[in-house]
Parts: structure tokens; sequence; C-alpha cells
């Protein structure tokens, strides 16, 4: 390491949100990048540690893409940016998605967070990703030769976009199929632009398009289009379909009107925000209602931040968990990913946090419309605790209770493939092969709901296993 003193010297210094009553006029994002300087000094806090824990080495916790975190932390300490962008893409192809949208489990896990602060990976990477856009670093990777091999990709978010990137680099032909109008699935639809500002998509969509990505939109394959078809059509189809079956509370006036589930909500605003045009017959809008979260989740943090920037009146959060501790233990936890209270930014601006709750049902007026919910608090093993009932005003509730499988209906009921105990589709996490001929899967659809790492994670070694299995042998990495 270039100072080996730097952990001993530096204290932890990370990017801060401009303030809430400016940002929530609006939803661009809101961070303010910290200073090189700031930054190289940062990086001097890498340990060279024995083991570096932060980027899951053999298998431990940490980076699920497995980021070469000391390596590129040294370079920006150094100065050497142009390097360190060399050093971050041997990993990871999106870094300016995980910079921005991912938990940073490789801060949880960093060596000098069980005695002190971790580093600040993730403004770290996603400074270095994007000094290297401003600076025109970033250029298509064609393949020199082509393979003559047809690869059709289902879906495309991290793990489809990562799957297709590897591949065409290979030299196959590889056709990306998106149900939707753009590219990026629940990056683009599922993450809200104060988070993830979708110029960031939008300009990987244009890198992919130039390295040969063949991309159809407003293909719904298993609906529109028959997935014999596209199987027939190609040497091999990888599933990156996603989890969009959402957990639902079938409690008594589940029916009313004014709830709906969260990934029913926050697209639509995506759409606005691009002049695309909404699908769903139902505008649903925050403004001037009382709007009542369930789930305390990242989407649940999502459908808060929208709700609040849409003009809402109020905005709770109900969650079932009990309230986490203020702090961790850190000599137990570490480098696990710790249970504690987190405050997120959306939560930040303005909402009622309530932990401990169960909802018992939904109360609505004469015309059908949700007006209350009726609730109860909880123990820790969630009895209801009686005597503790009471009510919430609402107008609009959003189910943000996370996602409990893929989607069988319509492709995966056609191809006839295995599912898990949990109704994800089969495959080990070896070659990503299901049991249906020429047909792998990666992602959530896999492996259920997760992070966008572990997303970009799959569908690297899955592109790893379809190039090795159609050439029988492979230089792309694992």
């Amino acid at each position: 390491m270039g100072k080996v003193t730097g952990f001993l010297e530096v204290d932890r210094q990370d990017r801060k949100y401009r303030p809430a009553s400016d940002r929530v006029r609006n939803y661009k994002e809101f961070f303010i990048e910290l200073p090189e300087q700031t930054l190289q000094a940062q990086a001097s806090r890498c340990m060279d540690c024995g083991i570096p824990f932060c980027h899951d080495v053999k298998g431990l916790k940490g980076c699920p893409v497995n980021n070469q975190i000391p390596d590129w932390n040294d370079l920006v300490y150094k100065g050497e940016w142009r390097q360190a962008i060399r050093d971050l893409h041997s990993t990871n192809n999106f870094p300016e998605f995980t910079g921005r949208i991912c938990p940073a489990p490789c801060e949880a896990s960093c060596t000098l967070n069980i005695t002190d602060d971790p580093v600040t990976i993730k403004s770290i990477e996603c400074a270095i990703v994007d000094k290297a856009w401003k600076n025109d670093w970033i250029l298509p990777q064609k393949a020199n030769d082509s393979t003559g091999k047809k690869i059709g990709i289902i879906g495309s978010g991290p793990a489809g976009m990562a799957a297709a990137q590897q591949l065409v680099r290979a030299g196959h032909e590889v056709h990306l199929y998106e149900k939707n109008h753009k590219i990026g699935g629940l990056l683009r639809y599922g993450i809200p632009d104060f988070k993830l500002d979708k110029s960031h998509i939008d300009r990987r969509v244009g890198q992919m398009l130039d390295e040969g990505v063949i991309f159809h939109t407003d293909t719904h394959i298993g609906v529109d289009f028959s997935v014999k078809k596209i199987l027939n059509n190609h040497d091999a189809i990888i599933l990156a379909g996603g989890a969009e079956k959402a957990r639902n509370l079938p409690i008594q006036g589940r029916n009313f009107n004014g709830i709906h589930y969260a990934m029913d909500f926050l697209p639509q605003q995506n759409r606005r925000n691009c002049g695309e045009i909404n699908k769903s017959p139902d505008e649903l809008l925050a403004t001037g209602k009382n709007v009542v979260v369930i789930g305390g989740g990242d989407t649940g943090s999502d459908c808060i931040g929208t709700s609040i920037r849409q003009g809402a009146v109020s905005v709770t959060q109900l969650e079932i968990m009990p309230p986490p501790p203020n702090k961790e233990e850190k000599l137990v936890t570490w480098p696990n990913w710790p249970l504690k209270m987190r405050t997120s930014s959306s939560q930040e601006e303005g909402t009622n946090r309530e932990f401990s709750v169960m909802t018992q049902s939904f109360e609505g007026d004469i015309d059908g419309n949700v007006k209350k919910l009726h609730c109860i608090k909880v123990d820790d093993d969630f009895n209801p605790i009686l005597g503790s009932e009471f009510q919430l005003k609402a107008d609009l509730v959003l189910l943000s209770m996370g996602f409990i499988s893929p989607t069988y209906d319509g492709m995966l009921e056609d191809l006839e493939v295995n599912l898990d105990s949990k109704n994800n589709v089969l495959a080990n996490d070896i070659d990503y092969k299901t049991n249906c001929k020429k047909v792998w899967t990666a992602g959530d659809m896999r492996r259920g709901q997760s992070l966008v790492v572990w997303a970009i994670r799959e569908g690297r070694q899955c592109a790893r296993a379809v190039d090795e299995y159609l050439m029988g042998k492979t230089l792309l990495p694992r």
C-alpha cells in the first residue's frame, strides 16, 4: 500500500446529501461528490490487511461481484485513476450502478470496521467510474472474431445486461429481449431517478450497442412472443427475468381501491420522468394523500421518497419486525452484514416509522376506497399484544413486503423448467444450467430477490458457463 499508516491518520469522510428541503423538489440525484484530494486520502485508509474480506476472497463475506477493492484503493491513493477503472471493470461491468444503489456489504466486511469506521469503498468506486466516463476512458470492447453462435437473453436487468456484455465481447451474436419500452429492468423501472439517474443506464446501453448487442424492447416473451420460437432460433438462451411476484397481504378489505403493490406505483413515476407513456389504466399518485407503506426495506424507502416528492400529506411506514439495535456488536457480527438501525435518505425526508406492527384489516368508504388501516402491536414472536390496537388514516396503501418468486405463467410454464423449493428456476451456481436443453438462468429468477451485485455476478458467471458450453473452452473470467 502507498500509505501504510493511512488508517491511523485519516478519519472516515463520506459523501453527503443535499438538504432534504432542496432535494424533494425534484427527482435528481442528490449526493455531493467528494473532492479528488479527499478521495485519495480516504483510499489511503485501506489497511493492506492479510485477508481482504471486503472482496469475498474464497467465498468469505463481502462483495459478491469480487471487486478487487484493496488494489483500486491503492491506485486511487496514488492518483492512477485510469488503471483503477481497468481494475474495477475486470470484475464489475457496471460500477456506476453498484456505486449508487448497492448497500455495500464490502464496507461491513472491511477489516477496519472491527474497531473503527470502514473505508468509504462505495464512494471511491463510484468516483472511479464517474471520472472514467468524464475523461472518455470507457470505450466499446468489440470482439475480434465472430463465433457464429447466436444467444438470446430474456430480461434486461443487471444480470441480463452483464451476461449480454460478456458474451458479445466473446464474439457471439447476442440478442437481449425486454418486455418494457426501454432497457434496464428494475434498475430503470423500480429504482427511483433520485437514487439512479437513468442516463447511467442509457450510457451503458450505448456502449453495448457499439459492441454489437442487439436489443429487442417491447418484446414480452411468453406473452406476445413464443419462448419456444426464441429457443429454436438460438444456440442458447439465458433466463434473466427477475423475481417479480410480489408478496401479498390477503386480509379483510384488501380489495379496496387505493391498495397497490409498490411495483405498480414506482414504475409509473419513472415513466413520467422520462416522458414514457404509462400503460396502466390507473394513475397512481400520492399527491394530497395520507400514504401508508407496509414493509421496511429498500423498496419501501423508495415509495416514501417518491410519495414525498409527489406531495403526500403524510407518509407512514409500517414494519412487522421489532426495531433493530442502534449499533451492532461488531465482534459478534463482523464480517457478516449486521442488523442495526439504518435510516435511508428517503426516511430522513419525513416519514413516521412504526415497528412491531401488524395490519389486521383495511376499512373503506361507501365508494370502495380505502380510508383506514386497523393495526395492532406484536411481540418479538409476532404474537398480537391485546389492548395495543390502533388505526391509521390512509388514502393510498403501498405493499412493499418483498418478492417471493418469478412469475411462472407464460414463459417458464411453456418451457417446463424445474423450480426449487421457493419456486425459483432451478439451476446450480456452477454452470447455471436448467433442466431444459439450451437454457440457462441467472440473477433473481434463479436465486430469488437479491442485490444488484449478486445479479451482475450471476450474469457474468452464467455467461462464462454458456461460452464454455458452446465453444468447449472460455477466456471469460470466473
